[in-house]
């Protein structure tokens, strides 16, 4: 029998599949486009109050998370067609849970004594239940694992010992709470979600498609390229320009680390140690101002402090981060004994192709100083974007681009979205349950009332945490159980939150499941769990930096310029007082007694016992006069 004439063949079934995907991609781009320009037109106008209109976001992201991310990937798969075939039908009990959500009157409290239509019901269980199978496409088990366990315990807690015990909830109570009310799923988190972070990542997609992202990859090139280990250190800074402009540390590792990872191999690091510095740089983006990634909006709704001041507290810290990466990549390449690369385009001619990128970058820090809302000032950065594109020939786009760049922007924003719906499970099971102050309690007992034990505490779950969670989902699982406690400490809110905020970035580089670090081993052509633990060790800044925020002045709104000051002198001597007594190189192999010294002034620095600790300032002080006296010539090579 000729198998080429069976209707079945996949010579036969191969044209179905590829114009199934090619109508399904249609679709893909035309609900991408069309959410973009319904949050462009809901920021400008603010029509459709809060109540309707996060429902309206989540489900579009929902249908959008079903088309884009499929039940079955492999288009190869028999069953690929009957995946592609129940997403259509989840798709439609979206937009039915959609629409019961709209036409609910919320005005009306019947329901609050005579329970909830079926229909709703139906509806609200739909909405739970497809949001956690759309966070596993997207961001993995384990924030499923997580809001279904807080989900669990609000309906059996009364069943543990009695210190964990609570009053249980019925089905209807839980969806009543967690559907139809602004306490649950549909709260602040995805309310910011929603808002500010879907214009912020449509500004980064806008900045990509301009060029906007090489013009920063090249200035970083231009001004570190000539030391050693000079394309490394061109990845840090590169990481600190883009900030978070991709919206992920994940994107900024791909789109920095395509350039920066090949010229670090060449110059002779280890492609482990390549993928490590590009992610631990990347990371970075997300706390470097003057945009700093979904969870520092998020925190200007939780605290009430404007985001202006929030972008004003975390450039110092930044700064000392970018600092701390940046001085382990250079004694990685003293100790590889890695050469400077001589040819590096100017920093002028880099800056006469593209200083033009710079003002929507200017614009937008001006205009969150001048205390606009954070929503309006995006609108203005994207519409800045394409305005100042058009000034220059090279990076005018047409419509094509556009349409890319509004497509990106939403597909982009996804797994944000999808976190920031299932973070809002967790609050509202906080809330509702008490659980938190059970929690700060416990962790309160177990240090004794030492602060240092509590942070190194909350630095475990925020380790377990980021094995799984996305940063802005780590971030609120944080900042409802640990905040509590840190103000029991007598440290601020904003600076609790800051710290909280800091401890959550470690999701991108902490083994097992470092998705940046993994991300960069891709493109590295390395082993991803050792690509994560060099991630980890050069982002040690994620740690130390917290603990100088709770012990001095760094953060703490009201400070004089004084204690600020002194504050960034000690952060930095610890930083270099850790890797050097770490690493046991600077400029030069340390001797056994220099290390000793090094070591000793870390709790020294820390911890200020009996008013001494300038000494730890004048220890490290003293070290790198005598590493740099010793410092060894560079030698220049060409790549």
């Amino acid at each position: 029998m000729d198998i080429t004439n069976n209707k079945n063949s996949p010579s036969n079934t191969a044209p179905a599949y590829e114009k199934l995907v090619k109508y399904l991609g249609y679709l893909i781009l035309v609900f991408a486009v069309s959410l973009s320009a319904f949050q462009i037109w809901q920021g400008i106008s603010s029509t459709i109050s809060a109540t309707y209109f996060r429902p309206i976001h989540l489900c579009w992201v929902l249908v959008l998370i079903f088309l884009h991310y499929p039940l079955i990937k492999d288009r190869h798969n028999p069953l690929y067609l009957v995946g592609r075939v129940i997403d259509l039908v989840l798709c439609g009990f979206i937009i039915f849970a959609g629409y019961r959500m709209f036409i609910f009157d919320y005005n009306d409290i019947n329901h609050m004594f005579y329970g909830l239509q079926l229909a709703d019901m139906i509806a609200g269980v739909s909405i739970i239940v497809l949001l956690m199978e759309a966070c596993r496409r997207t961001i993995g088990l384990v924030m499923v694992f997580i809001a279904l366990f807080f989900l669990s315990y609000s309906a059996f807690g009364d069943m543990l010992p009695a210190d964990l015990a609570i009053k249980t909830y019925s089905l209807q109570d839980i969806i009543q709470f967690q559907i139809f009310s602004a306490n649950g799923i549909f709260g602040s988190a995805l309310g910011i979600a929603a808002t500010t972070v879907f214009i912020f990542v449509l500004f980064g997609a806008f900045l990509e498609v301009t060029g906007a992202g090489k013009f920063f990859i090249d200035l970083a090139f231009s001004i570190a390229g000539k030391y050693r280990g000079g394309p490394a250190k061109a990845a840090v800074l590169a990481s600190a320009g883009l900030g978070s402009i991709s919206g992920s540390a994940i994107a900024n590792t791909v789109t920095t680390g395509s350039i920066t990872i090949p010229m670090m191999k060449k110059l002779g690091y280890k492609p482990e140690q390549a993928a490590g510095i590009e992610a631990a740089a990347s990371t970075g983006g997300q706390i470097m101002p003057p945009i700093m990634g979904a969870g520092a909006f998020v925190m200007a709704q939780f605290t009430g402090v404007p985001y202006s001041e929030i972008m004003i507290a975390s450039i110092a810290p930044a700064i000392l981060y970018f600092f701390c990466t940046l001085l382990y990549v250079h004694i990685m390449a003293c100790k590889l004994d890695l050469k400077a690369v001589s040819r590096t385009q100017a920093v002028i001619s880099v800056m006469k192709d593209g200083a033009h990128h710079l003002l929507p970058l200017i614009l937008i820090t001006t205009l969150l100083m001048m205390a606009y809302s954070p929503l309006l000032v995006g609108v203005a950065g994207c519409a800045a974007i394409l305005l100042t594109a058009a000034l220059r020939k090279h990076s005018r786009i047409g419509l094509k681009k556009f349409i890319e760049g509004m497509e990106k922007g939403a597909i982009l924003a996804l797994p944000i979205s999808a976190a920031c719906g299932a973070a809002g499970i967790i609050v509202g099971v906080v809330g509702q349950t008490g659980i938190g102050l059970q929690f700060t309690q416990f962790v309160m007992d177990f240090s004794g009332g030492y602060m240092l034990i509590a942070l190194g505490l909350i630095c475990l779950v925020a380790l377990v945490l980021g094995m799984g969670l996305p940063v802005t989902a780590a971030y609120i699982v944080l900042a409802v159980m640990a905040v509590p406690m840190l103000g029991d400490f007598g440290l601020p809110l904003l600076t609790s939150h800051l710290i909280i905020f800091w401890l959550s970035q470690s999701s991108n580089v902490t083994p097992p499941i470092a998705l940046a670090a993994f991300a960069g081993a891709g493109v590295a052509n390395a082993n991803p769990m050792l690509s994560s633990v060099e991630a980890f060790k050069l982002a040690g800044g994620l740690f130390i930096i917290p603990i100088m925020m709770a012990y001095t002045d760094l953060v703490t709104p009201g400070a004089s310029t004084f204690e600020l000051a002194l504050s960034i002198l000690q952060t930095l001597s610890v930083i270099i007082a850790i890797a050097i007594s770490i690493e046991g190189y600077l400029l030069r192999k340390l001797t056994l007694i220099e290390r000793a010294l090094a070591l000793f002034s870390i709790p020294v620095l820390l911890i200020n016992p009996f008013g001494i600790g300038f000494a730890g300032i004048i220890i490290v002080a003293v070290l790198i006069v005598l590493q740099w006296r010793d410092r060894q010539p560079v030698i220049v090579v060409d790549l």
